[in-house]
């Protein structure tokens, strides 16, 4: 029985336990990042016509479902600290996911634009 108990847990040592994923953190928490750091990326995980109607100042329009074809050629740097929204919250869990999933290293997901207390632009 010890055998076999040891056996086990050499396997689940050698397994991936630290899995890199995205971090969820608190517009409140976003908004700290963008007024104290200088090295970020914000990606709005919405459509053309949602970017359109208001976005966060400096964010970079990649819908959630273009993820996958467009991060590796707009985002080279994959240690860049990044930040994704969406509208609320759903669509920028799976581009944070697809982006972690493509190898980026620094992603943190805060949710969606709606619950964002804080100034958007039109242009």
């Amino acid at each position: 029985m010890l055998v076999i108990s040891l056996s086990l847990f050499g396997l689940v040592g050698c397994s991936n336990s630290a899995e890199i994923t995205y971090e969820q953190i608190t517009p409140d928490q976003a908004k700290s990042i963008m007024d104290t750091e200088t090295d970020y990326i914000i990606i709005d995980a919405r459509t053309v016509e949602e970017f359109a109607e208001g976005h966060i100042k400096n964010a970079i329009l990649i819908p959630e479902y273009e993820v996958a074809q467009r991060a590796e050629k707009e985002l080279p740097d994959k240690d860049a600290l990044i930040l994704v929204y969406c509208r609320s919250g759903r669509r920028s869990k799976i581009a944070s996911e697809e982006l972690v999933k493509l190898g980026y290293t620094n992603v943190k997901e805060f949710g969606g634009i709606i619950d964002w207390p804080y100034e958007t632009v039109t242009k």
